[in-house]
């Protein structure tokens, strides 16, 4: 699965000796993740090569004379590419070579030594765990460690992540962004301590029906029950009156299971709710609480009017998305996203776009759903390849329904909103692992 990496900064240094050289400020959704120079890059394209030969994208040329500003940020925008690229292989991202060239990056950026170090996993009831780590531990080596002090079954661990989140003084919560496996929260946490984020662990699954998988084990069950609290809490999930009578006995008889199983027939249960924000659906000037999941964006839209209207987006419908960089609008502030996506809605596709600073995060999402979707279709087509019979697989003919077809983008750094052409997009040949 494609990663969103940027390069946001490119600044031009001197060497001790005279020499000068550019450093690039590598980003991953958007948080900056360290700092490389061209070579340190390069080296480390040619261990991947010596591993994966011609499976690695195409690394960025060397240049050997001094460099233009139109040549330097296509080198720049180049390597933006490349790094994405290269995320494709998960053969690749799960390579020591990978995951040792990041760990280094970050831990050098921000000087920090690996050394023994508490860091605090928070649950979504507000307790925590107090973990003994390296400084150098990734986050999926801590995830580990937090399941296995939860008891968590190994093979449920790839139902739970690991997330940066915020809690604001008036009870909201804000969910910023899921840490990669790769990366070391230890000292991504140091170098976000401007946005007062904590690390929380949080199912990561978008189809509330999963659920389901996660019964038979005392952990799970726990922390899926007090997740399910803290989203009625919070209004993510929207009870009726009849319907928190019940949860509240339930809840009395400390009945975690049948708790869960109402639960999961609330509106809005398993889905991750993003900050308000502004959108151009229906028109120009709109705000919107956003809520992803099940197989839709769903947004209660308010009006310039004042006005408020309730949409779904199926995600069925929706063809492509694509994250941009807008820049600030005056020094000092920060960086505006938009995730713009392409739906089709009664025979017609257009374009709708959202203004959030959650765009990274709605992209994961969109992600793990169709990822989710394509995994179930494949089970459902292997399970009738079983019960078909031999006479009927040969007759088969191939189905002329179309097909939902997505592709994802990011574009760093444009500073205007251009409407992209019909013929800029190739949807014909997109396999699982370009999502």
């Amino acid at each position: 699965m494609k990663l969103h990496f940027s390069i946001a900064a490119a600044e031009e240094l001197r060497e001790r000796r005279g020499g000068r050289y550019m450093l690039y400020s590598v980003c991953l959704e958007g948080f900056l993740l360290g700092k490389a120079r061209y070579s340190q890059l390069r080296r480390w394209d040619a261990q991947l090569r010596q591993l994966f030969g011609s499976t690695v994208p195409a690394f960025p040329p060397k240049f050997y004379l001094a460099m233009t500003k139109s040549m330097a940020d296509e080198r720049r925008s180049q390597l933006e590419q490349y790094l994405q690229n290269v995320t494709l292989d998960s053969n690749i991202t799960n390579s020591d070579v990978f995951i040792g060239f990041f760990r280094k990056l970050q831990q050098d950026t921000f000087k920090i030594e690996t050394q023994r170090a508490s860091l605090d996993v928070y649950f979504a009831d507000g307790s925590n765990i107090r973990l003994d780590i390296q400084t150098s531990d990734t986050a999926e080596r801590i995830l580990e460690v937090t399941s296995y002090k939860m008891g968590l079954s190994r093979e449920l661990i790839g139902y739970f992540s690991l997330f940066f989140i915020q809690d604001h003084s008036d009870g909201a919560l804000s969910v910023v962004k899921k840490v990669a496996e790769f990366e070391l929260p230890y000292v991504s946490l140091q170098s976000m301590k401007e946005l007062h984020c904590k690390l929380g662990i949080r199912k990561w699954y978008m189809d509330p029906s999963l659920d389901t998988l996660l019964m038979d084990c005392r952990a799970s069950i726990n922390l899926l029950y007090i997740q399910a609290i803290q989203e009625i809490e919070r209004n993510w999930v929207k009870p009726t009156e009849r319907e928190m009578q019940e949860l509240e006995f339930l809840q009395k008889t400390a009945d975690k299971v049948k708790f869960l199983e109402l639960v999961r027939e609330l509106q809005f249960y398993g889905y991750i709710r993003l900050d308000p924000c502004l959108c151009d659906y229906p028109e120009a000037g709109c705000s919107a609480d956003i809520y992803v999941g099940n197989n839709e964006i769903n947004c209660c839209i308010k009006l310039p009017t004042n006005q408020t209207k309730e949409v779904s987006f199926k995600i069925n419908r929706l063809r492509c998305w694509q994250v941009t960089f807008l820049g600030a609008e005056k020094d000092g502030e920060e960086e505006t996203l938009e995730l713009r996506f392409e739906y089709r809605d009664s025979d017609k596709w257009q374009w709708i776009i959202f203004y959030t600073k959650q765009a990274f995060l709605l992209s994961s999402c969109l992600k793990k759903i169709i990822s989710e979707q394509m995994m179930k279709a494949s089970k459902e087509s292997q399970e009738m390849e079983v019960k078909m019979p031999e006479s009927t697989k040969n007759n088969k003919k191939p189905s002329s329904q179309q097909k939902q077809v997505v592709h994802s983008s990011f574009i760093s750094r444009r500073r205007f909103l251009v409407q992209p052409n019909e013929e800029d997009y190739v949807f014909e040949k997109i396999r699982e692992e370009d999502l």
